[in-house]
């Protein structure tokens, strides 16, 4: 299949690029490098060593024979440019990374929280009016997240998308109806996912666009089979407030002797999901798109649920590490319970990594052997949810 990987250069885009591109799939990577740029931006690194581009790829046709080309546009403003490329290319898939994914950088400030909305649903817009426009059938598998549902639970499981609901009309009659599962966003990042929805829903209503909506849990892990055989390939390793993920953030504080920072309680409850998990979901989605006409196929990407108290507490186990219990800069609640709905990605043949002590210390040993790079003025979660209660009492002058 000729695959098209928007945001093919990022944590999440590189490893499905490589995975897509060793299974035969021929891949075409559009990204306009905007990661890196914010990695200027926030001065700070990966923690592992990531080269550039054409290094990249050209140690992917060195070790394994396979051209992967790249087209350095941005999705959210070139539009004709995307356009152009789906004539050319006239992929039969187009995987859809090209958003920022970073909840806490999302809410950095007035300016990022615009950042990310334009370039977000600029993005995604732009992608289905083109496909549109193309007339070509192309399958877009989107990287959604579960923070689109909250972090709470109805005492049920989260179901995949939908909820089948009941309404009483004033003639006493019931009518059932399947709608999209409420949203609850808990950030400006989580705000753009959950508008995507609505894109999604309006494009394939109208156009018949055919969609796969993949929620994904939080990620953790590094390498994939891919990325591991050649340091030039290696994979994002972010460890800073902004967009180092939990999992991967302790790993990496453990390796430089500094304490575990959980945020409040540590009684937040978070679906994970490992990197070669998540290549592994996107392919079987490519591979088993949704009938034309379909409704927008939605996945639960996620293998399962933790405490963050718990994940810091095995961590610390296997680590000696220390655990610190910090002020906790989201606006969310102390305590929650979460559990979903996973069960057509195990339908369509996904046989998961579970958590265990073997690839913790593969991660692990990852953090230690690049410990030399780590900024620890980055660790810290500066990103503040709100004003500073003292301020918001004071108004927006702060006087």
């Amino acid at each position: 299949m000729r695959v098209l990987v928007l945001g093919g250069d990022g944590f999440c885009g590189w490893p499905t690029s490589l995975h897509l591109s060793e299974r035969g799939h021929e891949v075409v990577i559009v990204d306009n490098l905007s990661r890196r740029n914010i990695d200027n931006e926030l001065e700070v690194s990966s923690l592992t060593p990531i080269s550039s581009m054409s290094t990249r790829l050209a140690a992917w046709k060195e070790v394994t024979g396979r051209d992967i080309k790249w087209v350095r546009l941005d999705v959210a403003k070139d539009y004709e440019k995307l356009l152009a490329l789906l004539r050319e290319f006239e992929p039969d898939a187009v995987v859809h990374f090209a958003e920022q994914r970073a909840a806490p950088y999302s809410m950095k400030s007035s300016w990022h929280k615009c950042y990310t909305v334009n370039n977000n649903l600029g993005a995604t817009n732009n992608l289905l009016a083109a496909v549109v426009e193309t007339g070509q059938d192309i399958h877009v598998v989107h990287l959604g997240t579960m923070g689109v549902y909250g972090y709470g639970t109805a005492g049920m499981k989260i179901p995949e998308g939908y909820l089948r609901i009941q309404v009483e009309t004033e003639d006493g009659k019931t009518i059932e109806k399947e709608i999209l599962y409420p949203a609850d966003p808990g950030s400006i990042y989580h705000l753009t996912k959950t508008q995507d929805q609505l894109l999604f829903a309006y494009y394939n209503k109208n156009d018949k666009v055919r969609i796969t909506d993949l929620h994904q849990g939080i990620v953790w892990g590094t390498q994939v089979e891919q990325t591991a055989r050649d340091d030039r390939l290696i994979n994002r390793f972010d460890y800073d407030g902004d967009y180092g993920t939990v999992l991967n953030r302790f790993l990496m504080q453990a390796a430089i002797g500094h304490p575990l920072t959980v945020h409040g309680s540590g009684g937040q409850t978070r679906a994970f999901i490992h990197i070669q998990d998540t290549v592994r979901c996107i392919e079987l989605a490519i591979v088993s798109p949704p009938e034309r006409g379909e409704r927008v196929r939605i996945l639960n990407q996620m293998t399962e649920t933790h405490r963050v108290a718990d994940l810091a507490k095995l961590v610390s186990g296997l680590t000696g590490a220390p655990v610190e219990h910090v002020d906790n800069p989201r606006n969310e609640a102390a305590e929650n319970e979460l559990w979903v709905e996973n069960g057509k990605l195990l339908g369509l043949g996904l046989e998961p990594i579970t958590l265990g002590e073997g690839l913790l210390r593969e991660v692990t040993d990852i953090a230690q052997k690049y410990s030399y790079r780590c900024d620890r003025d980055k660790i810290p979660a500066r990103s503040m949810w709100r004003k500073a209660p003292e301020l918001a009492e004071a108004g927006p002058s702060g006087l």
